[in-house]
């Protein structure tokens, strides 16, 4: 049996592209990062790991009105690793999370669109986050249709 599934929680570090297949589908880019922390010689350290983020159909249309840098969202989905020729004919791989699921931040948790200032008001209760899933709409996607 095999399995495939990648989890992340973390903060959007560019504004979502979309863009749109031949057939249509939309498809959103994005970039995420996570942080670690441990402890080296008695110091806290923290150490950001940056994500490739891809969205398709109505996850991307929902990214591109709901998130902007810095947003806090939960990403769902597969680990894939593409490959294509440069211009420059060196052979390039990228490898990115293909989102299934997505389930947005809180309001007002990061990003331009989101309240800086500091309060003491709580954060929004959990009835603010939505999860949203993406069944594929029974389209098969082929990654050579992906324009970027």
């Amino acid at each position: 049996m095999n399995l495939n599934k990648a989890f992340i929680i973390g903060n959007l570090t560019r504004d979502p592209e979309i863009r749109t297949l031949p057939s249509g589908m939309s498809v959103a880019s994005f970039g995420m990062a996570t942080n670690s922390f441990f402890t080296k010689d008695g110091q806290r350290q923290q150490q950001a790991e940056f994500h490739n983020i891809v969205l398709f159909g109505r996850l991307a249309e929902i990214a591109q009105q709901y998130l902007n840098k810095g947003s806090l969202a939960m990403i769902e989905g597969r680990i894939q690793t593409r490959s294509w020729q440069g211009q420059d004919g060196q052979k390039k791989w990228r490898t990115e999370i293909v989102g299934e699921r997505m389930q947005l931040g809180p309001k007002g948790a990061g990003g331009s669109a989101g309240n800086t200032a500091q309060s003491d008001t709580p954060p929004p209760a959990k009835e603010n986050i939505e999860t949203i899933e993406y069944d594929g709409g029974g389209d098969d996607m082929n990654p050579e249709d992906i324009p970027f």
